[in-house]
């Protein structure tokens, strides 16, 4: 019977990890924790986490016994009844990583659905994830509100959307960026405090540089309309329409 677990990533990058053993086991588990960055050393160094390899049944035992009275987590290699934590099977597209576990249960299945998603998952699938990473900051310029960026991005990487990740390219991602945001209509609406400029939040004078247009009540004061861009239209209106257009729309109105 295998107890339930929590899914973590453990950044273990230039952290000490004891694996104790030798032969084929041994030398996966060292390979696996080179490619991680981890610092390998003996039993008796100080470390959070700890591999017994040992391939008799009675000295593993008594290592894994002897670590955790030091109160170190230990995976115990095809013992999941000693295991504090369990290696799954990785399927590595940097920065992607997609982890296997079946909780000890078969590290034979594990591998097999690795095998399956190596053959799923483009080899551009990292590529694509780490310019989402570095266009972070135009995404979020682009939909500065936070329900409105879930669901345009949630459009775009859905199966058969521009950004689908199993078969988009990385510089799919700029063509989305600089075309198809560029027709999605948004209005946000601003409730001035006062009509001082410089009382506008960050976020507001942001909006307004940003703006495609400019909604706005009678009683907006000129001070307040400077602070958008120069070739952003203009409509005084007692409310602004159903269907503002494309791009950013502002909709400026003064405390009554």
């Amino acid at each position: 019977m295998t107890l339930p677990s929590l899914p973590l990533f453990f950044a273990v990058a230039g952290r000490p990890v004891i694996l104790l053993g030798d032969g084929a086991a041994a030398a996966a588990k060292r390979r696996l924790l080179e490619r991680a960055g981890a610092r390998i050393v003996g039993e008796e160094a100080d470390a959070a986490l700890a591999i017994v390899a040992i391939e008799e049944e009675a000295p593993a035992a008594a290592a894994v016994a002897r670590l955790k009275a030091r109160r170190i987590l230990v995976n115990a290699v095809d013992r999941p009844a000693l295991c504090d934590f369990t290696l799954p099977a990785i399927v590595d597209r940097a920065p992607v990583i997609v982890a296997i576990g079946t909780g000890g249960a078969s590290a034979g299945l594990a591998a097999a659905l690795r095998q399956r998603l190596e053959a799923l998952l483009p080899a551009g699938l990292g590529a694509l994830a780490a310019r989402l990473g570095q266009v972070r900051a135009a995404i979020r310029a682009r939909y500065p509100d936070g329900d409105a960026r879930r669901r345009a991005l949630g459009a775009a990487l859905a199966a058969g959307g521009p950004l689908d990740p199993l078969t988009a390219q990385p510089e799919a991602l700029d063509i989305w960026l600089q075309d198809h945001a560029s027709d999605i209509a948004e209005l946000v609406a601003i409730r001035l405090r006062t009509p001082d400029p410089d009382d506008l939040t960050l976020r507001e004078a942001r909006l307004l540089g940003r703006a495609d247009r400019v909604f706005h009540r009678p009683a907006v004061p000129a001070a307040i309309l400077d602070r958008a861009r120069g070739d952003a239209e203009r409509f005084p209106c007692a409310a602004p329409p159903d269907d503002p257009g494309p791009g950013l729309s502002i909709d400026l109105e003064m405390p009554g």
